[in-house]
């Protein structure tokens, strides 16, 4: 959950434009009606894309008022390690000039705040590039980090120095296909209306040498999703890491190993929601294949780490530690504080299903919290 640019740039998928707004438009589930009716079904990638295109651009989906809360808005203590752990990174590097932090679907800026602020402790202040396409958003940024500069794709990031890049919460929301083993072999899911409701649907047959062959096997009715928007984003940003240098962290839910099944979900309000109602108005996420990620990655030339469970590794950069000093300051908030913390880390909470990728250029050392 959680970015605006998920879905918005993505270099492997094409959505077809909605119908604009105005002119009769109506909500967005009512134009993506009109469409499908005139063109036919659409791919659950893009319809994925067009909704959350649409989400991210028309409200400020997080915390309490919002849809629902990511790790930076439950404690300042995951971007200070954050932050910690990318000025760590620099300076096992030799402290190279022109480093800049990099943010993928930064939210409010509250990451970013929390990071900047650990890496001024720690003797680094590098510029700040934002990748974020929602204005709404890019306006709550500027109050947090109001001397960053806003992409709205990587490849405007700048080229002369290494890349401190972070995407929390970012490739979740990317547009994904789903495959279903039908009787007669591998088809690809369409979006239709039936009754003036959305169906996903088998559609046109998908080669079986494509899928990865842990998963070709799988019986009928077996859903197995891949996204090529964040193979493309996560190639495209090695490749940055190859050339200039610098480390990324991935932070997100999902798979550690490639497997079947639909995870396509909706948040809306703090609870699960229909996907299939409403296009638009809630969020559309799909379980991150860290596999998959890693494998892209390793084709560019940069190394990768882990995933590791995210309670595991904020427990290696020290989260307990910072806690009890949190709580030391502050004693009338520590069952506050401990409570945020153990959200962040209980295997039962956020602690297992979310995971920690690491990329890191040739000549860059390993990151911390990967041992």
């Amino acid at each position: 959950m959680g970015t605006s640019m998920k879905g918005s740039d993505s270099p492997d998928t094409n959505p077809p434009p909605a119908p604009p707004c105005g002119q009769g438009g109506g909500t967005l589930g009512d134009r993506l009606q009109r469409l499908i009716e005139a063109s036919g079904p659409i791919s659950v990638a893009d319809y994925m894309a067009l909704a959350n295109a649409h989400y991210y651009a028309s409200r400020d989906p997080f915390g309490r008022g919002g849809d629902f809360t990511t790790a930076p808005e439950i404690s300042q203590m995951f971007g200070e390690l954050v932050g910690l752990c990318l000025a760590d990174a620099w300076d096992r590097a030799g402290r190279p000039a022109g480093a800049h932090y990099v943010e993928l679907g930064p939210g409010r800026g509250t990451l970013a705040e929390d990071a900047l602020r650990a890496m001024r402790a720690a003797g680094l202040e590098p510029p700040v590039e934002l990748v974020e396409t929602s204005p709404l958003l890019r306006r709550a940024q500027a109050q947090r980090v109001p001397r960053a500069r806003w992409h709205d794709a990587l490849d405007s990031l700048p080229s002369d120095g290494p890349l401190l890049v972070v995407a929390n919460e970012f490739f979740d929301a990317l547009p994904a296909r789903q495959l279903v083993a039908a009787p007669d072999g591998w088809r690809e899911r369409r979006v239709a209306v039936e009754e003036d409701r959305f169906v996903p649907r088998a559609g046109p047959p998908f080669p079986a040498g494509s899928l990865p062959e842990s998963v070709r096997g799988a019986p009928q009715g077996t859903v197995v999703e891949a996204s090529p928007a964040s193979l493309g984003i996560v190639r495209l940003l090695a490749q940055r890491l190859a050339r200039q240098g610098g480390i990324a962290l991935i932070v997100d839910y999902g798979h550690a190993r490639t497997s079947a099944g639909e995870t396509l979900q909706a948040v809306r309000n703090h609870a699960y929601a229909d996907p299939w109602v409403e296009p638009g108005e809630s969020d559309l996420t799909v379980h991150v294949d860290f596999e998959a990620l890693a494998a892209a990655a390793l084709g560019e030339g940069v190394r990768a780490f882990g995933p590791a469970p995210q309670g595991v590794w904020l427990g290696r950069l020290g989260i307990v530690e910072r806690s009890a000093a949190l709580a030391a300051a502050a004693p009338r908030r520590r069952i506050e504080i401990e409570g945020a913390r153990d959200r962040l880390t209980a295997p039962e909470q956020m602690g297992s299903l979310f995971k920690v990728l690491a990329l890191a250029a040739a000549q860059w050392p390993d990151p911390a919290g990967f041992e």
